[in-house]
């Protein structure tokens, strides 16, 4: 059964058994807590409703159901536990704590046995599906496309060990790929896909989820350009650790019966706080085009009489998976400041307008792109969007800012509040270092303080 299947079997589960958790509790709860007469009324039909779509939401923003086939019966025991203990909570808070009760006691009982039901409703159908799921993979007839990179003595060697473990580990070769020569052994034992120029055509041919990189220590040097390339085609990458990588303790193993492999590219961002960074984009950027309204107003006209042109500034940049887009900002610059051919801003630069550099220095230029946020071009932090012609340059030096395109590009980026406008491809480069580091550590609150260093710098006007 493929992925999506899968998910949609597990919310069927999940609903059908939230949809029976409400219903018992309701009647426990009127006969053995209240000792009264159970009966069907409006709240009994909208706790049926409403209640399990809560709990489907939940589940959601956790992450439950973004790919079920890589759960394990431990992370869904703690999925289940963290998920009901929330969402009862939440549902006392909502639903519950205005009911009339003879006591706190009557309270504690309720939220107890809410937690209780719920729990093991929804477990036990899981864990039976959870279970089957994994005992297809140990007997490897279900498991994740994966393709190794390489094809020297190294890729052999994780080949055989893989294929030799007692249990199936999800891996499910189906070739490999050089950068060099083919070698001959690996070559019996799986297909020979194709050189690793090749690479995105394969990926899509052959739905390729995994890739484990095998290579030489004379082929080191590639590495960083092969895994920015692979990042940017959303799989998986396993290596093989060498010894300073497992007594340093930067293995990170979740499957004891796997082989000895580590995963470069995890998301550090859970799936829950990914959606709210979502919601907090969209909120923020609805309260403040309408609060700032009149600011935007005054800002178009300053615009407007600093020098002949659009109030508006439209160029295209590079977004989340390398997708184009328009971004706005406020002109401040001349028109046709670029009528040589792309070239980058300087702190004297005098095709920037007397209102322009203020406005530079306030990030105010920048409002504007609160619309791209709506859109979903953009997020309120993120590295900062460039144009096609200068991450062509960039990667020529330095293939790991390809990286930077995996995640929605910001207003305000680590990048922007350290080092502010670049004015040549080497302080770009600078700036690359602060953006690289907020993506291996993406979180909430590193945004919240990007975004309060930000609102510093617009108050000071110290922006570069």
């Amino acid at each position: 059964m493929d992925r999506g299947r899968l998910g949609l079997l597990l919310i069927s589960l999940d609903l059908i058994a939230s949809i029976c958790s409400w219903g018992v509790f309701y009647f426990l709860r009127k006969i053995w807590i209240e000792n009264a007469t159970f009966s069907v009324n409006e709240v009994f039909y909208l706790g049926m409703i409403f209640i399990p779509i809560l709990w489907i939401l939940i589940y959601t923003l956790q992450g439950t159901y973004a790919d079920v086939r890589r759960l394990y019966r431990l992370k869904t025991l703690n999925l289940t536990f963290l998920g009901t203990l929330i969402g009862v909570l939440l549902i006392f808070f909502l639903f519950l704590i205005d009911d009339e009760i003879n006591g706190y006691q009557q309270y504690y009982t309720s939220v107890l046995l809410l937690f209780l039901i719920q729990f093991f409703f929804v477990f036990i159908p899981r864990i039976f599906l959870i279970s089957w799921i994994v005992n297809q993979i140990h007997k490897r007839k279900s498991g994740f496309n994966t393709l190794i990179i390489g094809g020297s003595d190294k890729a052999v060697a994780i080949y055989d060990e893989i294929m030799g473990l007692r249990k199936g580990n999800g891996n499910m070769i189906i070739g490999f790929m050089n950068l060099n020569g083919v070698d001959k052994v690996l070559e019996e034992r799986i297909p020979y896909l194709g050189h690793f120029d090749d690479f995105d055509g394969i990926v899509e041919k052959y739905d390729i989820e995994e890739v484990i990189i095998a290579l030489e220590s004379s082929e080191h040097d590639r590495l960083k350009r092969i895994v920015s390339i692979l990042e940017l085609n959303n799989v998986r990458i396993k290596i093989l650790p060498d010894m300073y990588d497992i007594l340093s303790g930067t293995v990170s193993m979740s499957n004891i019966f796997g082989a000895l492999l580590i995963e470069v590219n995890p998301d550090p961002m859970p799936v829950w706080q990914v959606t709210l960074k979502r919601f907090i984009d969209i909120m923020v950027s609805l309260i403040a085009l309408v609060i700032l309204t009149p600011m935007f107003i005054v800002l178009a006209i300053l615009v407007r009489f600093s020098s002949p042109g659009p109030i508006f500034f439209l160029q295209e940049r590079i977004g989340k998976n390398g997708k184009p887009f328009q971004i706005i900002k406020y002109r401040t610059m001349v028109v046709d400041a670029e009528k040589a051919g792309p070239q980058l801003s300087s702190s004297n630069d005098p095709r920037i307008t007397k209102i322009g550099r203020f406005m530079r220095k306030t990030r105010l230029d920048e409002f504007p792109q609160f619309v791209n946020v709506l859109k979903g071009e953009m997020s309120l932090v993120g590295p900062r969007p460039e144009r096609q012609f200068y991450i062509d340059k960039i990667a020529e030096l330095e293939p790991q800012f390809l990286e930077l395109t995996k995640v929605r590009p910001g207003i305000t980026s680590w990048g922007q509040v350290k080092y502010g406008y670049a004015e040549n491809v080497e302080q770009m480069l600078a700036r690359m270092k602060f953006d690289l580091l907020y993506l291996k550590n993406r979180s909430l609150s590193l945004d919240f303080k990007i975004m309060l260093y930000t609102v510093l710098i617009i108050l000071k006007g110290s922006g570069k």
